[in-house]
Order: C-alpha cells, then sequence, then structure tokens
C-alpha cells in the first residue's frame, strides 16, 4: 500500500479479467497500420487494415493550415461539358414565363 492508501493499479488483475469475460472470436484483430495522406503526411497508430491512404488530412485540410486554396472551377467546367456535352442555355423560356404567369 501507498502511504496514502491507495492501491497500485499493476495489483489489479484486470486484464487477466477483462480477457476472461470477453467473447472468444469475435473480436477483430487490431495490427500497427501506416496511414498516408496525399500530401505525403505519415502517421502510425492501429487498426484492423495494415495500410491506410488519405486524401486529405490535418496536416494538409484548410481548416488547420489557415490557408484558402482556389477551386479550379473552370476545369470541372470544361470536364462537365466534356462528358455531358455543350453547357449552352437553351434557347426555349421556361412554359412559366411564357404563359405570362
Amino acid at each position: 500500500m501507498s502511504p496514502c492508501g491507495a492501491v497500485p493499479v499493476s495489483s489489479f488483475p484486470l486484464t487477466t479479467h477483462l480477457l476472461s469475460i470477453m467473447k472468444a472470436e469475435i473480436h477483430p484483430v487490431y495490427v500497427d497500420t501506416v496511414v498516408t495522406c496525399a500530401c505525403g503526411a505519415v502517421y502510425n497508430t492501429r487498426s484492423t487494415v495494415k495500410e491506410m491512404k488519405l486524401g486529405i488530412c490535418a496536416a494538409c485540410h484548410p481548416f488547420f493550415t489557415g490557408e484558402q486554396r482556389f477551386v479550379d472551377t473552370a476545369g470541372r467546367v470544361d470536364k462537365f461539358a466534356k462528358r455531358f456535352g455543350t453547357t449552352v442555355r437553351r434557347a426555349a423560356p421556361p412554359k412559366l414565363a411564357a404563359a405570362g404567369v
């Protein structure tokens, strides 16, 4: 016992007790995992998969970095036009406008 009357944690067989009450063969196997971001940041953690790849992380996300990046919207419009045809508006006015409503 310690001078304040607390029992050291190492004297509790908590781990053994938890393992004895856990159901066998239903829990996933946790392994050391390497998480790699598109920006090049690498994190080590534990998970049920061996390797993860992220598109954005805390090291490159604008919320955490304070940077504001402008998205290439013109490139997106061109990609849409190429995929689905033209992006020009129709010549006919909407039916409600033609009816005088």
